[in-house]
């Protein structure tokens, strides 16, 4: 796909890999719609930074993934300011991290609720405005813990294995249709997801990795951009973990 010209949407796209995949997008003239949660400032701060830098549309929209109803209407919204999407990543996340016989269930409900629902409310809708032209990228977030469990707590691993499930799904009953979908799966990356672990806690991940530290934001953006790119590629879940999981 050539990305100039056309509209991306980002989930969680105020912050760690949203943000940077929606600069690299907007580098190459993708016209911008961000979802974000609760960072009202960092969401602001991102659609300044592109439309100022890159001279593209942008425009934050705030929306609990979770929620179908609101998705919807959303969804909705960004079709009606923009004309169309032609590009969705599926970027928005929670890990809430607890010994698993401790586990609350609404950890579980609200983990699966962001990560897996969320992946699933936002196809939902967007698929049937890429139906109307026969083309679009998805590139949904997993992660290591959804290949191998990870150690970061069974909601979490759950919930992303789940999603590489629906890039599958979805990647077998629409590529006919002209709609790619695939997914990446990271190992742990430097953003706020991680930003409660101790420096003990942080050194014995960085250790789990063959090159002995956290992936950047903006190297999992690549991939996924590289996804976008790629018109023979779908119902891929791509590891990007300096090959500590490699099957």
């Amino acid at each position: 796909m050539e990305i100039r010209g056309k509209i991306a949407v980002i989930t969680g796209g105020s912050r760690g890999i949203g943000r940077k995949t929606a600069i690299t997008l907007a580098q190459k003239g993708a016209h911008i719609a961000i979802i974000y949660h609760s960072s009202d400032e960092k969401a602001k701060s991102i659609i300044q930074e592109v439309s100022k830098n890159y001279g593209v549309k942008a425009k934050a929209y705030k929306c609990d993934v979770s929620n179908f109803n609101k998705v919807k209407e959303t969804v909705s919204q960004i079709e009606k300011d923009f004309g169309t999407i032609d590009i969705l990543v599926n970027n928005a996340g929670i890990l809430i991290k607890e010994p698993f016989i401790e586990t609350k269930e609404e950890t579980w409900d609200r983990t699966i609720a962001v990560n897996l629902k969320g992946v699933f409310n936002m196809c939902r809708f967007v698929i049937p405005v890429m139906l109307k032209h026969n083309s679009g990228k998805i590139v949904n977030v997993s992660s290591i813990a959804g290949r191998n469990g990870g150690t970061v707590g069974v909601p979490y691993a759950a919930s992303k294995a789940g999603v590489v499930g629906i890039t599958n799904a979805l990647a077998s009953e629409f590529t006919p249709k002209g709609i790619y979908v695939n997914a990446v799966a990271p190992g742990p990356v430097d953003t706020d997801l991680f930003k409660g672990l101790s420096p003990e806690q942080r050194k014995k991940l960085e250790a789990l990795s063959p090159n002995g530290r956290f992936a950047k934001p903006e190297e999992i953006a690549h991939a996924i951009v590289c996804l976008i790119e790629n018109d023979y590629i779908s119902g891929e879940t791509v590891n990007i973990n300096a090959g500590r999981y490699m099957n």
